[in-house]
């Protein structure tokens, strides 16, 4: 089964995360932070993942610990869902028009981080959520899933409309990164191993 389920305590955040890869995009999502629930709601349904999240953080600081870690539990619990990745299609692309916007993500699965983003937003909030943290969070789930993501705003003008592109598009591009694909016989790596 590739499920995991992974727990994070610190001064500044308590976080609980279930992840199963091959779900239907059920789960409740509970961060305290109503767009970045938004966002990860997006992500279940269109990866196909069940996820439950439950984050406690410092709110009252800043959103910043909150997603950045949330982030960092969502890689971790990834990586651990994903196993020793033999069989996996690991790479895909997924490009999402959202109304004036279109953004894209190109993903590999193969076990090194990095994160591109060319994002060039023109407004820095929608509502109280500052867009800039919408980065910190996938390069967190970068490092923790040990994945490339690459991520394009190709153009969109309100910031509401783009941040739905990025999540829609990288939730598309998982689900097929994750998918089994029946040709596939062992690690696809020529490394035979990732």
């Amino acid at each position: 089964m590739r499920r995991a389920q992974i727990k994070r305590e610190t001064k500044e955040t308590r976080i609980t995360l279930e992840l199963d890869l091959d779900g239907s995009g059920e789960g409740e999502i509970d961060t305290g932070i109503g767009f970045f629930d938004h966002m990860l709601d997006l992500v279940k349904r269109h990866a196909l993942i069940d996820l439950t999240v439950k984050a406690d953080g410092d709110l009252d600081v800043d959103y910043h610990h909150t997603v950045e870690d949330v982030g960092l539990v969502f890689g971790k619990a990834l990586n651990e869902a994903l196993g020793d990745r033999v069989g996996i299609r690991r790479y895909a692309f997924s490009s999402i028009p959202m109304d004036e916007a279109l953004c894209e993500t190109s993903l590999d699965l193969g076990g090194r981080p990095f994160l591109v983003m060319q994002c060039p937003m023109k407004h820095m909030f929608v509502r109280d959520f500052e867009v800039k943290l919408v980065e910190e969070f996938f390069r967190a789930v970068s490092v923790e899933s040990r994945s490339n993501i690459h991520i394009r705003q190709i153009y969109g003008d309100e910031a509401h409309h783009v941040c739905e592109g990025i999540f829609k598009s990288f939730a598309r591009a998982l689900r097929t990164a994750k998918e089994i694909d029946p040709a596939e016989k062992g690690v696809p790596s020529s490394k035979g191993v990732i």
